[in-house]
């Protein structure tokens, strides 16, 4: 497919019947940008990498990040060789459905679904709890968080609107700016000699990883005994990663989808993972590998693994830049998961599964080539969420971030799994493509990555109250496996209804994909 083609969507019953995204509209660059943005790198790293270090593995933190990058290598390259063959903004819902059949595709549609348009609300919260910090410490004012909230969700609806372009090169400023970010931290650590108490190789061995965190350290305030669980480390290494697979869903809109989609989907996990292990262990280093699991044991000082590097080795001004960053980092972390879910929302709304969704959130705008309809119903939900979240008094770092960020992850673990599984029926059982299937890329590979998917699902469940923290006594983290539950087991039932009472919208569950690569 040259960059120049036009191919229209088609479905199994009803060609050409359907409006389609902007062909066309982002390159290898813009996709990368989207798909890293939904990462949130320097989120990820302040975020997860102090819980790893004081309650997981230890300094040994690192290696859990080099676990996961392995794992989640193994299944983007299942992953990419199945985008080769299924265009289609419906990414994982598609792949499930052409490797699991409808039932089990709209399942994971629902899920998935889910997943990405709590995510945005789950950002929201991270991004106004940032902002009312900042603002206080600045500006001496303190503006309630749900004023920062509503006006991320204002410009994350009129920015999505928009041509796709405008919102990658949004993505693409802050992105820039929290790896420049982190990359100077782990420069300066490099440069200036390592820290306090040696370069911590241990760190970089992927065995260390399932290494339990025991024993006595050396930190600032003196001896302290510590204990905590390689899973909980892994979990938090493997929760950094959460939106890398976004790049799929932009085939439609991307130039030369074939070709540039795979290259995303592996450039993405690799690159982000390899600056993971980095970031994470030379933030380690800096610090003190004693020194920072003492100053990760409390909330209030577990920044300053990253922190203290800064101040130390390049000034108090870069403290207060990473902390802008923080925020216009989680900002355009929301603001790439609405762009995942306006395009799932329209991915089955334009399937007809019920009547009247392709006119409404099936539709593109006639200008923008963009989900609008889908977009504002995704704007519509998150600021239901987060009003709700405000009203009740909920606290939007505890409460809206971290308890819809693990109802959004429990969804999309299982479909990732599902998918890995997917991959292997679609080249192997079912035997399409020989020509692209082989036994390590589309067999050995993401049966791995699939197998490793589902042990992080264990963790996940084994160490789901831990990771609510204090929002652990809340009926919302106690309801996430009934909502779960609900979409994934209310897709198929939907399914299995259209089977028996509308044979033709069922035919057309997980298959509409662009002509060129349409299943014949």
């Amino acid at each position: 497919m040259s960059d120049t083609i036009d191919p229209p969507i088609t479905t199994a019953s009803e060609p050409g019947s359907m409006q389609r995204l902007k062909p066309n509209a982002v390159g290898l660059i813009g996709v990368l940008f989207m798909a890293v943005a939904t990462a949130a790198p320097i989120t990820a790293m302040v975020g997860n990498v102090p819980m790893a270090v004081g309650f997981g593995n230890g300094a040994y933190a690192p290696a859990g990040y080099l676990v996961a990058t392995i794992v989640l290598t193994l299944f983007a390259i299942g992953y990419a060789a199945m985008s080769r063959h299924i265009v289609a903004t419906g990414a994982f819902y598609g792949y499930i459905s052409h490797g699991l059949g409808r039932i089990v595709g709209l399942g994971s549609g629902f899920l998935i679904t889910l997943a990405y348009m709590v995510f945005e609300a789950s950002l929201v919260g991270i991004f106004s709890f940032f902002a009312n910090d900042l603002f206080h410490n600045f500006f001496h004012q303190d503006v309630p968080w749900i004023v920062f909230a509503l006006a991320m969700l204002a410009t994350n609806a009129v920015l999505t609107y928009f041509d796709l372009n405008l919102a990658a090169r949004v993505l693409g400023v802050f992105l820039v700016t929290e790896i420049l970010m982190l990359s100077l931290l782990a420069l300066s650590v490099l440069f200036t000699g390592g820290g306090p108490q040696g370069w911590s190789w241990g760190s970089l061995n992927p065995l260390n990883g399932f290494h339990d965190l025991s024993g006595v350290v050396h930190g600032p305030a003196g001896p302290l005994a510590v204990a905590g669980s390689a899973g909980v480390g892994l979990f938090f290494a493997f929760w950094s990663w959460v939106g890398f697979e976004s790049s799929a869903m932009y085939a439609e809109e991307s130039k030369n989808p074939k070709k540039i989609i795979p290259i995303a989907i592996v450039t993405s996990v690799v690159g982000v993972g390899l600056f993971y292990v980095l970031v994470s262990w030379l933030a380690i280093v800096g610090t003190g590998p004693d020194n920072a699991v003492a100053l990760a044991q409390d909330s209030s000082t577990a920044g300053d693994i990253f922190f203290g590097p800064v101040r130390s080795h390049l000034g108090i001004w870069a403290v207060t830049l990473f902390k802008v960053l923080l925020m216009t980092g989680s900002f355009a972390c929301g603001m790439a998961f609405h762009n995942c879910a306006a395009r799932y929302l329209y991915a089955i709304g334009r399937e007809n599964v019920i009547p009247g969704m392709r006119r409404t959130i099936g539709a593109t705008h006639s200008a923008h080539g963009s989900p609008h309809v889908a977009g504002f119903v995704q704007t519509a939900f998150a600021t239901v969420v987060v009003l709700f979240f405000a009203l009740t008094h909920r606290d939007p770092y505890t409460g809206l971030y971290g308890l819809m960020a693990l109802l959004g992850t429990t969804a999309i673990l299982i479909v990732q799994a599902l998918t890995a599984f997917a991959v292997i029926s679609y080249f192997h059982v079912q035997r399409n493509h020989p020509e692209t299937a082989h036994w390590f890329r589309t067999l050995v590979a993401p049966l791995l990555g699939g197998l490793g998917m589902v042990y992080v699902v264990y963790l996940l469940a084994k160490h789901a109250s831990f990771a609510a923290g204090t929002a652990a006594s809340d009926w919302i983290f106690s309801s996430i496996p009934w909502v779960v539950g609900a979409a994934g087991i209310g897709g198929i039932a939907l399914a299995l209804a259209l089977k028996y009472t509308a044979p033709d919208r069922y035919n057309d569950l997980g298959r509409t994909v662009l002509e060129e690569a349409h299943e014949r």
